[in-house]
């Protein structure tokens, strides 16, 4: 009897160094995805190539088409760990601070939390909608803010009422922001006819060039590659990236060194964090 109850210490013991040291299942968006490519340059997850940075999120990592896919993932899967837009984070993960500073729009306004990037919105051509969407889209604050951003201007917005169809596609970390905007924008110009399509920034960058939508939605830089095509950028709002995990996670802080060596496959395990 004795043996039996020291055998089921012993049991007791091996199970827990094996919950201690269980595997980190890192998350990451596509490629093509402007996510990706905010986060990849953020944290500086890439080789240099002949003087080219090649994304080099390790190929171990679980891929996600999408910011919906990405929270539900993480909301399934107690170690897992991924990265979504600040904007789009929802009470079933939780949002991890970096190197002590949580995210919010107050740490990224007061400079304190620097994990952030632009949203941008590309064009080609131009139409009375299209300049008096825009012209809406950059000055509604409270809309940009109510969504959980940060408005680089208010101004005054008259519309001046054109008619016609708007096709807005790209950014599925833009998308929702974008779909608040042209709800808004429709109640005061009621001539207006808006479609989005939801896909990436890649996307939504030839969508523009090939003549298959008005605006392009880009949640990362523009590469000089696409401003050599003709398109001109203007820059909607500020977001931050949130590094998010399951709820059941004991981790509050993690450093954006440790970010990055997850995401390589350089730490592979919690416990050794």
């Amino acid at each position: 009897m004795k043996k039996y109850f020291l055998g089921m210490l012993a049991g007791l013991s091996l199970s827990a160094s094996v919950t201690m040291a269980e595997n980190i299942h890192p998350i990451s968006r596509e490629m093509g995805s402007g996510t990706r490519g905010a986060f990849v340059e953020i944290f500086g997850i890439f080789k240099d190539v002949k003087g080219k940075k090649i994304d080099a999120i390790s190929k171990s990592a679980e891929v996600t088409n999408s910011t919906g896919v990405m929270i539900t993932s993480i909301a399934n899967s107690k170690n897992s760990i991924g990265y979504i837009s600040l904007g789009s984070l929802k009470d079933n993960v939780k949002a991890l601070s970096i190197d002590g500073v949580a995210p919010s729009v107050e740490n990224i306004n007061n400079k304190s939390y620097k994990i952030a990037r632009n949203f941008n919105l590309v064009t080609k051509s131009t139409n009375p909608l299209m300049e008096d969407f825009l012209s809406y889209a950059v000055s509604a604050k409270d809309v940009i803010e109510k969504a959980g951003y940060i408005a680089l201007k208010e101004a005054t917005f008259k519309s001046k009422n054109p008619s016609g169809k708007l096709v807005i596609a790209g950014s599925s970390s833009i998308t929702p922001l974008v779909e608040k905007l042209a709800e808004s924008y429709k109640s005061i110009n009621q001539n207006a006819t808006i479609e989005i399509l939801q896909s990436d920034s890649t996307t939504g960058v030839n969508s523009v060039v090939d003549g298959l939508a008005d605006i392009g939605m880009v949640s990362r830089d523009v590469k000089k590659g696409e401003l050599d095509k003709g398109i001109k950028v203007q820059v909607l709002a500020v977001d931050g990236l949130a590094i998010i995990v399951n709820k059941e996670n004991k981790l509050d802080n993690i450093s954006k060194e440790n970010v990055k060596k997850i995401f390589t496959g350089e730490i592979k395990e919690w416990e050794k964090l």
